[in-house]
């Protein structure tokens, strides 16, 4: 699913013309209040980063998308399932992180709803949410997932939600 549209977005595979945006919104400090590391600092790290994504949608068909509205080639933000090990099993890890301007307008929920649509076909799919995360939590929860126990993740306590 390299394309999937909502009520109000584009979701689209990330390409290396991303890097700017992905720059923008993991090097803001205030989306990075509940990473463990703290914001991107420089923009080799957001290639690299931006680099793994790639990998992923190139070895394994899924990955992150570019969230965008509908109609607008601005990109609000980045999310969907990445394959990775937690608690030692294999599973599809849900992840969204938007910058603060579309923050409060439910897209989040929208990306992490349509990102369960496609995942419930090809695995378990979780999401690690540290415990002092509550915007975060609260968007896992609306998406229907539910709190299953609490883990060590990143060297802090993380709720592992399942869907």
């Amino acid at each position: 699913m390299e394309m999937v549209q909502t009520a109000r977005l584009v979701l689209s595979r990330v390409t290396v013309d991303d890097l700017d945006a992905v720059h923008e919104i993991h090097s803001d400090p205030r989306t990075s209040v509940y990473h463990p590391s703290g914001p991107v600092t420089d923009i080799e790290s957001s290639r690299a980063m931006l680099g793994l994504w790639l990998d992923d949608w190139d070895e394994r068909g899924l990955g992150y998308w570019a969230a965008r509205r509908l109609g607008d080639s601005h990109v609000l933000g980045f999310g969907g399932l990445r394959h990775a090990i937690v608690d030692e099993r294999h599973v599809l890890n849900l992840y969204y992180r938007f910058r603060p301007s579309a923050w409060g307008h439910g897209y989040a929920l929208e990306l992490a709803r349509a990102a369960l649509d496609v995942g419930k076909s090809v695995g378990t799919v979780v999401a690690v949410i540290r415990d002092t995360n509550e915007p975060s939590r609260k968007v896992a929860e609306r998406a229907g997932m539910r709190r299953d126990r609490t883990i060590p993740y990143g060297g802090v306590p993380s709720d592992l939600y399942v869907a």
